[in-house]
């Protein structure tokens, strides 16, 4: 029982620490941030109900990560958030440079594996292990699936140059 305490105890602490990280993830999941919040709640919530099922052959960041990310998928679901148009995602400013809006857009529009990858490694600053444990995917697939998002991100941002 005292390990069970430990756990949580480390849990609360991460929660503590990097909320606003797991926040900003979230949000970029769902949409908005209202939902961010109530996805990281849910996500947190879930890692203190299953955290018998913490084998630690892993951080324990990593696997609270695959927690959140789960409960924002989830809420995106239900949620049923539309893309938005692909004449959206070629917003530029005055100056002919993408915006943040069309980036965020073009973020938005990578298939659900790069879109999480990106999220992880930009916005939570994880590295490529802790992601590969957030995903359930090896460390080999984060570095193949950042590389096609930064590929496809590249190509939008010559398509806006042109």
């Amino acid at each position: 029982m005292a390990e069970a305490g430990l756990l949580t105890a480390e849990i609360e602490a991460l929660y503590r620490r990097r909320y606003r990280h797991f926040l900003r993830v979230a949000t970029a999941i769902v949409g908005d941030e209202a939902s961010g919040h109530d996805a990281v709640q849910d996500g947190f919530a879930q890692a203190l109900r299953d955290r018998q099922s913490f084998r630690g052959t892993g951080p324990l960041e990593a696997w609270v990560w695959r927690t959140v990310v789960n409960a924002a998928l989830a809420a995106r679901r239900r949620r049923l958030v539309r893309r938005e148009a692909p004449e959206a995602m070629r917003g530029a400013n005055a100056n002919g440079l993408a915006d943040e809006s069309g980036v965020r857009a073009w973020v938005a529009a990578l298939p659900e594996r790069q879109r999480l990858a990106v999220y992880l490694r930009y916005y939570a600053d994880l590295d490529y292990r802790a992601i590969a444990e957030a995903l359930g995917v090896e460390v080999g697939t984060v570095s193949a699936t950042l590389s096609s998002a930064h590929q496809a991100l590249r190509r939008s941002l010559k398509e806006v140059e042109q």
